[in-house]
């Protein structure tokens, strides 16, 4: 795509952008919820309490249950088998956690990999 269709393209976007947020200034049902979050925060800021406390004196279980949905529990990995592969033509060992292996990689090459996934020892 050209540049200048690129332009075209996002200008465009932003037209009807502009468009859908003068609908939206203009709707009487978003001037009252605006309304009413300004006098909220208003009233919030007086007393001295925030949405925060608000939320926690209305439902007192809502920051556990938010919490233990956005802290995965941390658990460690298992640990990598070491597996050990014997090279029945030069009868050559090679002790690997991974697929990783210099050696390992080079008889893959050279002889495939399901054949050298045979000559797994353990």
């Amino acid at each position: 795509m050209s540049r200048l269709a690129e332009f075209r393209k996002l200008e465009q976007q932003l037209a009807a952008q502009l468009a859908e947020l003068e609908t939206l200034k203009n709707d009487d049902g978003l001037k009252r919820e605006i309304e009413f979050e300004t006098k909220l925060r208003d009233l919030l800021a007086a007393h001295g309490y925030s949405l925060r406390d608000v939320i926690n004196i209305l439902d007192p279980q809502a920051a556990s249950r938010k919490g233990a949905s956005i802290v995965p529990e941390k658990g460690t990995r298992r640990a990598r088998t070491v597996k050990v592969y014997k090279n029945p033509h030069n009868g050559e060992i090679v002790e690997t956690k991974g697929g990783n292996h210099k050696t390992l990689k080079a008889w893959k090459a050279e002889h495939g990999s399901d054949k050298v996934e045979s000559w797994l020892a353990q």
